[in-house]
């Protein structure tokens, strides 16, 4: 009897590097519209912009829609040279889909439309002032970036933007501009989805600014808004998701009103599981760097989605989903990356699994930021990456570069019935694998890693959980490139 295929994290085939997700549920659709990355790229954004969904009903069967929008439709950007970076995605009150979005280190919001949220899409204009002054074009203005959009059940519509930097470079290429960079941002817009209302507001303090017309803004300490603003109503709250200055973590805040009074809410999730049961970055259980993404309830249940980066370099991000429980009184717990992301419990304890589902990589010294791109690729980090160059199609994505002491994780699993792990590594690698069910737990199995390449199996023990997870640390020599793992 053929079984159903399960979604696993990443949601995506693994050939296909589409970060900063915003999920939006259309009819009995999932969509995600994000940025789109090129697997070894030398920036952020290097592709054009494509539509991904799936059925609410099944989130493992994601069906690929194609370009919906290229880099050169924006008449200020005629050559494509300059990328885009994270869109959103929303339907106007006139059933038409828009699609907002910045273009590298450019002061203006670009929108589109098409008649179906997978497009193609149409380039419509700028987000402007009454008189046609762009917003962004004047000087102090906010820095507009990221936007998030939410036609609200009133049908007014508020857009999100904002940039809030620490670094000399970023700083500089707002500071250019005489921007404003000091937090998160909304403006209402007229339904013609481009004529802005009012003048924006700030909604969230970035770090070190001022924090005068924000009441709450000392709840935010050492996790003030830094970019990815993100916005959903649920119920009669409102939710800000946000990347935080920490750049690993995706955190929340809430008000009841879109345009003010927002209260820190928390961490809802981060790509090295920082904060979540206390960890501290030193402990991460992967190589972390920027995050950004969004909430979306799917089935009567609500997911967070982010993303993780490959390749060791920061340019090359795919996206994640773990499940969320929004408590009686509207808090979020963090929560940790799981293999099983939208599949929303554990796995199933038999079959051959890819490595590229491991939520847990970490070297014999830890995991730590990710570099923006790397020169080489020694050294002791182990990393996912795939064959060949950015390609449609063929994924064959596997963790490289694993030494002596790495650990390769995957969580969780139903192993109540499992009887024996196959592991398949290649490279140079000779030793062992060290089986546990915990991170850094004893081992319950040792499988042998055969020189070069092939497979080689170890009986597990009975009694292990309906909800547990395998971690693979490597005792040896040289260098294994772990490619999937089998369960009996």
């Amino acid at each position: 009897m053929h079984e159903q295929a399960q979604a696993v994290n990443p949601y995506l085939p693994t050939w296909e590097y589409v970060p900063d997700g915003e999920p939006r549920v259309v009819g009995d659709r999932l969509f995600v519209f994000g940025s789109h990355d090129r697997f070894r790229g030398t920036r952020f954004c290097q592709n054009d912009y494509v539509a991904w969904s799936a059925p609410v009903d099944d989130l493992a069967s994601w069906t690929s829609h194609g370009v919906m929008y290229r880099r050169d439709q924006d008449p200020t950007n005629p050559r494509g040279r300059r990328s885009m970076w994270a869109p959103d995605v929303v339907q106007g009150g006139d059933g038409r889909f828009y699609l907002f979005h910045g273009t590298q280190f450019v002061p203006r919001i670009s929108v589109a439309v098409a008649d179906v949220p997978e497009g193609p899409y149409t380039f419509l204009g700028h987000v402007t002032r009454p008189d046609g002054t762009l917003l962004g074009g004047r000087p102090g203005d906010v820095f507009p970036f990221d936007p998030g959009v939410l036609v609200d059940g009133d049908g007014r519509v508020w857009l999100y933007v904002g940039f809030a930097p620490t670094t000399w470079f970023l700083r500089r290429q707002v500071d250019r501009h005489r921007l404003r960079r000091d937090g998160a941002y909304v403006v209402e817009l007229a339904s013609d989805m481009r004529a802005v209302v009012g003048e924006p507001r700030r909604v969230l303090p970035g770090a070190g600014s001022p924090a005068a017309g924000l009441p709450h803004a000392a709840g935010f300490a050492g996790h003030e808004f830094f970019e990815a603003a993100s916005i959903r109503r649920i119920g009669a709250t409102y939710y800000l998701v946000y990347s935080s200055v920490q750049g690993h973590e995706l955190c929340y805040a809430t008000s009841d009103r879109p345009d003010e009074g927002f209260r820190y809410g928390g961490t809802l999730v981060s790509n090295g599981d920082i904060g979540y049961q206390g960890r501290r970055p030193e402990q991460a259980v992967a190589y972390t760097g920027n995050n950004h993404g969004g909430l979306a309830e799917v089935g009567g249940r609500w997911f967070v989605f982010h993303h993780r980066h490959t390749d060791r370099s920061q340019v090359s991000r795919q996206g994640l989903a773990e499940p969320v429980e929004i408590n009686a009184d509207g808090r979020i717990a963090q929560v940790e990356m799981t293999s099983a992301g939208l599949h929303g419990g554990p796995l199933r304890g038999t079959g051959t699994y890819p490595a590229s589902i491991a939520c847990v990589l970490r070297g014999p010294d830890g995991a730590r930021p990710s570099p923006y791109l790397s020169l080489t690729r020694r050294g002791p980090h182990p990393y996912l990456t795939q064959t060949g160059r950015d390609r449609e199609g063929f994924g064959d994505q596997y963790v490289a570069n694993v030494r002596h002491d790495a650990v390769v994780g995957f969580r969780y699993l139903d192993l109540t019935t499992t009887r024996r792990i196959t592991v398949d590594a290649r490279g140079s690698g000779e030793g062992f694998w060290q089986v546990s069910t915990l991170l850094d737990g004893d081992p319950v199995a040792v499988v042998e890693v055969p020189a070069r390449r092939g497979t080689s199996s170890a009986r597990l023990p009975s009694g292990l959980s309906a909800r547990s997870g395998l971690y693979l640390r490597y005792t040896g020599s040289g260098r294994a490139d772990l490619h999937a793992i089998t369960l009996d």
